[in-house]
């Protein structure tokens, strides 16, 4: 396997609010939250592209975990090269990286359709949460606030994804909703493209809105006592996909749905708004 073609991957993300965020960050702690961002989409378009069978999928994944035992053993670590500086200049952990994998992992043995509550919650530690925990180490908060920062923040990202992306999800055969939400809503099907097309899912998409919030509400009071760190890539963060989530929760989920995002102006605003500021 091959490393990430990172010129390529900061041109496909330019503009992005994730872009806009790490532009604001001096150059070394910029690079490494590049690093991290380029490891998150590699094992990323393992799962969601769909190239090859499961098999081939879940092995491409396994070459990943032996690149990073080889990096943290001083060994070459091949398609994993381009993250050494960053888990040598802020001491990034292993495991977090490794729980990352997990959660693609949890896509490629047999797509995600409707998990119950626990379930959806460890996709979201090890897909979201782990991130954040490996960013919060570059953003220099202290270890307990930015674990419990990693940990909601994420959360509330990922579910504000899995709000955004259910058509495009469904079209791939995965339905991330819970089953527990579901089932409120009086939803008995499992087949993505028939639950997602059914009028009552913007039920149970507001039991996971009404998730999301605390989440955020949560990530606020942290970031609001947190007494160390570099949060304007967080805050950020949140306050775009807190904007994407208020605005889906205006319009509904009802089908026909739109993917809601943020304008030029928008961005610009949030960036204006929180990244500038101290």
């Amino acid at each position: 396997m091959s490393a990430p073609d990172l010129a390529a991957l900061e041109a496909k993300v330019a503009g992005s609010s994730f872009y806009a965020a790490m532009k604001l960050m001096p150059a070394k702690k910029r690079a490494a939250m590049f690093a991290i961002y380029a490891f998150c989409r590699a094992v990323d378009d393992i799962a969601d592209d769909l190239v090859g069978d499961r098999g081939a999928r879940a092995e491409a994944l396994e070459s990943w975990r032996r690149d990073l035992a080889a990096l943290y053993n001083d060994e070459e670590p091949n398609q994993a090269a381009f993250l050494v500086e960053a888990v040598r200049d802020f001491g990034l952990e292993q495991d977090d990286f490794l729980a990352v994998i997990d959660g693609m992992a949890m896509d490629v043995a047999g797509d995600i359709v409707a998990p119950d509550r626990v379930t959806l919650d460890l996709y979201c530690d090890r897909v979201a949460s782990a991130v954040g925990r490996l960013s919060v180490k570059v953003f220099g908060m202290e270890d307990k606030a930015g674990i419990d920062l990693s940990h909601h923040l994420g959360r509330a990202l990922q579910l504000t994804n899995i709000l955004r992306d259910l058509d495009e999800d469904a079209a791939i055969g995965r339905l991330y909703l819970s089953r527990e939400s579901l089932a409120a809503a009086g939803i008995t099907a499992t087949d993505p493209k028939t639950v997602v097309a059914d009028p009552r899912i913007d039920m149970a998409a507001r039991v996971i809105a009404a998730t999301a919030r605390l989440h955020y509400n949560a990530a606020d009071q942290i970031m609001r006592r947190a007494g160390k760190g570099d949060l304007r890539t967080p805050r950020l963060m949140r306050a775009a996909y807190g904007r994407i989530l208020e605005r889906m929760q205006v319009i509904g989920w009802a089908p026909p749905r739109e993917r809601i995002g943020l304008t030029k102006l928008e961005k610009l605003w949030v960036v204006v708004r929180y990244g500038l500021a101290a």
